[in-house]
């Protein structure tokens, strides 16, 4: 059954490769479930009804990729759009959660009819071969730099970002809380990359689960001393089984009488939520696409259309449920690079997000100290394409090394895409090379520029 629905020998793998894929997948992103009730309760949502609603909305979206596009890729509410929900758009603009959850629905649909059209895949397709190795060697700069950030090893400073110092955590007595952490997290990168050099199959996991054990230890000696009023919490699991929270709250909660009123202050909001997904979800597409060798020569990717069909029917149906847009995961490279090539990855993934439902206190137990090594490593592994970067044609090489850059000191995927296509048509219009461009890509360099500048 499997063979037949999900062509594994064709894609060159087999039934457990693609479940070790799939739970590695999920233990990198299942932070997403403490994360987003979080970020849009402050809009006056219910918490458990959008812990529920983003597991529910994540799973069906998953199987959404394997029936629609069988590729690896994982979906769930995107962060960045999730805080624009809940901040801009609920307090900052005041609108109620209730009008945000309509633009994100709207937002959706203007999706699917995008996909279905084939716009977002002329999008895709618009995008020059050297960019689509800039954006997967930028999300992998992107990864890391959130994978060091999740461990502790990056903090905040004078600098902006700066290196933890271990010095001042002993002096001021808070080593048993962070500093032990950024260690076992450093640790956990040895144990993966050990794995990774050694050729062990399912080693991402494997790194996972071996360093939240070295975590537990450490809390059971005293040595790791559990404080959450300073956000580090036990990686002892309390509890393993918990009933799913109503989504009552949140359930059709759709209103569409904002619309009539102010409609200009409601398109503005579905243009911004409509903008940062369609970038996002391509640039992803593109790293993840580009990481599992599934770009042709010509740089498109076979099936595009259902991954983005599958990526806009999980922000509909998200909207529906009570929960931000519903996106395709970054951290859906760290499955492939454990060799998930088909939807099974997707359908292992959406099924554990199901099951988080039930045990819940045991997937939220896991600590960022124990997947910020799988984010590092995948960082590196996606960093490594660089090298395909013709860097001796400067109108090729120096776009492709705005996108790099931005997008992790902007901390955006969209934004990083943004001046990489931008760069690539002012160079090429400037240099003489117009001939290398297109019409589509010249029409998104000026809605980029109109969106930094109007917006």
């Amino acid at each position: 059954m499997f063979e037949k629905f999900f062509k594994l020998k064709e894609n060159g793998t087999d039934v457990r490769t693609e479940v070790i894929a799939g739970i590695t997948t999920f233990m990198t992103m299942v932070y997403i479930l403490a994360v987003n009730p979080s970020i849009l309760e402050a809009s006056g949502m219910d918490r458990g009804s959008i812990l529920t609603a983003t597991a529910v909305a994540s799973a069906i979206a998953c199987f959404c990729m394997a029936a629609f596009s069988n590729k690896p890729f994982a979906l769930s509410a995107g962060l960045g759009l999730n805080a624009y929900f809940a901040y801009t758009v609920c307090i900052g603009m005041g609108y109620p959660w209730q009008v945000a959850l309509t633009a994100v629905f709207v937002e959706g649909v203007v999706f699917i009819l995008l996909s279905l059209t084939n716009v977002r895949e002329a999008i895709f397709n618009a995008i020059p071969a050297s960019l689509k190795v800039a954006v997967s060697v930028g999300i992998g700069f992107f990864i890391a730099f959130i994978g060091v950030q999740n461990a502790g090893l990056i903090v905040d400073g004078s600098t902006l970002v700066t290196l933890f110092g271990f010095n001042a955590s002993i002096a001021n007595g808070t080593f048993t809380t962070q500093g032990i952490t950024v260690i076992l997290a450093l640790v956990g990168v040895m144990i993966i990359a050990i794995m990774l050099v050694k050729g062990v199959k399912g080693y991402m996991l494997y790194g996972i689960l071996l360093t939240w054990l070295l975590g537990i230890i450490c809390q059971l000696l005293g040595i790791y001393v559990p404080n959450p009023e300073a956000g580090f919490y036990s990686v002892i699991p309390t509890a393993i089984f918990s009933a799913p929270a109503s989504m009552a709250p949140t359930f059709m909660k759709l209103d569409f009488s904002y619309i009539a009123t102010h409609t200009l202050d409601f398109i503005v909001v579905v243009f911004a939520f409509l903008f940062v997904d369609i970038f996002d979800t391509l640039g992803t597409v593109i790293g993840c696409a580009s990481k599992a060798d599934m770009l042709d020569e010509e740089g498109k990717l076979d099936g595009i259309k259902g991954v983005l069909l599958a990526d806009a029917v999980g922000t509909t149906v998200g909207a529906c449920l009570g929960t931000s847009t519903i996106t395709t995961f970054v951290e859906s490279s760290s499955g492939i690079s454990e060799g998930g090539r088909t939807g099974l990855t997707s359908v292992t993934t959406g099924i554990l997000f199901l099951l988080a439902l039930f045990f819940s206190p045991l997937f939220l137990t896991i600590p960022s100290f124990a997947t910020a090594p799988a984010l590092i490593v995948v960082g590196f592994l996606m960093m490594q394409q660089v090298t395909k970067i013709d860097w001796t044609d400067l109108t090729e090489a120096i776009p492709c090394f705005c996108c790099i850059t931005m997008m992790g000191f902007a901390y955006s995927i969209s934004d990083g895409i943004a001046f990489g296509i931008v760069s690539f048509t002012i160079l090429k219009l400037l240099t003489g090379k117009a001939k290398d461009l297109n019409v589509l890509l010249c029409v998104l360099s000026v809605l980029f520029i109109l969106k930094y500048f109007l917006i």
